[in-house]
């Protein structure tokens, strides 16, 4: 059984950065790229960024390139979320998702589990 566990979120003024964690339990961790979510209240999951299996493709939404790195350790079972100049719209709960599905990583019905769900709040 796969299980995903977030942490590293809180609050945060405008233009400081935080770094989401995302541990990962279960069957081998190379073998699932991995994904970040995020969901504002009244609004939709949206895509924030991916890596794949083995740490050599990453893929970012528009609204967060330049500003977000996502990164894996499959060492410690782990992926990263370093989020920079954040703003008040970056404002959400926070999930981290794995998937064995390559091409459509930036989409959520690819993701099989789902963690729990970490709070990110940006203040003005």
């Amino acid at each position: 059984q796969v299980q995903l566990v977030e942490s590293g979120g809180g609050l945060v003024q405008a233009g400081g950065s935080l770094r989401l964690s995302c541990a990962y339990s279960g069957r081998t961790f190379a073998s699932y790229h991995m994904g970040w979510f995020r969901q504002a209240p009244g609004k939709e999951r949206e895509f924030v960024a991916a890596v794949t299996g083995s740490g050599t493709y990453t893929y970012y939404a528009d609204i967060v390139k330049g500003r977000f790195t996502i990164s894996r350790d499959n060492a410690k079972n782990t992926v990263y979320l370093q989020m920079n100049s954040l703003k008040p719209e970056d404002t959400a709960v926070y999930y981290c998702a794995s998937s064995t599905n390559t091409y459509r990583l930036r989409n959520a019905v690819a993701y099989d589990y789902w963690g729990q769900g970490t709070q990110v709040t940006v203040s003005s």
